[in-house]
């Protein structure tokens, strides 16, 4: 903003240089000179930081006025408030106070300038206090941008920090879950096998000599081998979750995910035994819970969805319900009709209400095994 008091005082010294011209001094040559002089030192002024030199160049300019106006021509008081404000910035941030002094030579003025000396007295103060406000507020935004950008980095950092330990909490749990296996099968099936190749080996032996001790031992090494087996289906067993558990965490996964991102409160209900629920089924019921979210988001304008999923004796259903506005004529669109194709595929039932809110029912059937 310091290019509109450079443009205030420019317009001035032209306005000097110009009445000037027009009334045919002798000494124009000096005048032009001393208005080279002042506008010199005012854009040395604003190129250097120093608050000590940059009031001492205003006390300069100051003096120079003086001396211009003495010794060439009255005109050159006409620059002397805004050196004042600027001068008086420094040591005071009193308005009344900047316009009290910039007005005050307005006494010692020759009485045929004192009207426009007054005139740009108050034209320079109001120039000079929208400059130095906006001045302070964008100081201000800067200090809060680098305030934010100093957060940002912190929070970057501890993200950093974060994902960083995330990722070697998952290496050391993957490295010591590995531990746990090799250790397990070293255990439990690598004696076994052991000892029923100890088992075998001895009735190679024994074969010719005496066959009964020898199929003893074969006898052995199969019990042996079939509890090996045993332990290793498991010990796989135990590795894999249950279908139910992947099904109901990935819903929780889906729902907690889907509610942060577009701030929805959602209820999320299951009852009864998850597990007959078949990878299939849960598949379908997934797709069809993000379809109902979908046209929550974009037809229902509701604040609130419930999402339950309840096995029962013979079915499978999974309700999902907003306090929206509801629709009393359902028109079937592509979501729906794609969610009675799906379930549909798999034996099941689609039925959609829009009188209290609107709500998605799926009726699966329950699979005998």
């Amino acid at each position: 903003m310091e290019r509109w008091i450079i443009l205030n005082k420019l317009s001035i010294i032209s306005y000097i240089a110009f009445i000037c011209i027009h009334s045919e001094i002798t000494n124009f040559s000096w005048v032009l000179l001393c208005l080279l002089l002042y506008f010199c030192l005012n854009i040395t002024m604003y190129l250097i930081k120093n608050v000590l030199f940059i009031k001492l160049i205003l006390l300069l300019s100051i003096i120079l006025i003086f001396s211009s106006s003495y010794y060439f021509h009255s005109l050159f008081l006409l620059l002397l408030p805004l050196s004042i404000l600027e001068l008086i910035f420094y040591y005071t941030a009193q308005k009344w106070v900047w316009i009290m002094i910039s007005l005050l030579p307005i006494f010692y003025v020759h009485t045929s300038l004192q009207s426009i000396y007054g005139l740009i007295s108050i034209y320079s103060f109001i120039t000079f206090s929208v400059v130095t406000l906006f001045n302070s507020r964008l100081q201000f935004k800067e200090n809060q941008i680098d305030q934010m950008r100093i957060g940002i980095q912190k929070l970057t950092k501890k993200l950093n920090d974060h994902n960083d330990f995330v990722q070697q909490s998952e290496y050391t749990f993957k490295l010591e879950e590995r531990n746990r296996i090799s250790q397990e099968i070293h255990d439990k099936i690598g004696h076994s096998m052991t000892g029923a190749l100890y088992q075998m080996e001895a009735a190679k032996h024994l074969m010719k000599n005496d066959q009964d001790k020898a199929i003893e031992l074969l006898q052995n090494a199969i019990n042996i081998s079939k509890d090996g087996i045993e332990n290793i289906r498991l010990t796989l067993k135990n590795m894999k979750p249950p279908t139910e558990q992947l099904g109901i965490h990935q819903m929780k996964l889906f729902i907690d995910d889907f509610s942060a991102k577009h701030g929805l409160k959602t209820v999320f209900i299951y009852k009864g035994n998850l597990d007959i629920i078949t990878p299939i089924q849960w598949k379908v019921i997934h797709e069809n819970v993000i379809e109902a979210f979908t046209n929550t988001m974009k037809y229902a304008e509701a604040s609130e969805v419930h999402i339950e999923i309840n096995v029962l004796n013979k079915v499978i259903k999974t309700n999902v319900m907003d306090n929206g506005k509801g629709i009393m004529k359902i028109k079937k669109g592509l979501g729906i009709i794609g969610m009675e194709e799906r379930t549909a595929s798999i034996n099941g039932k689609i039925i959609v209400d829009g009188h209290n809110g609107f709500s998605v029912t799926t009726l699966l059937p329950i699979q005998s095994n």
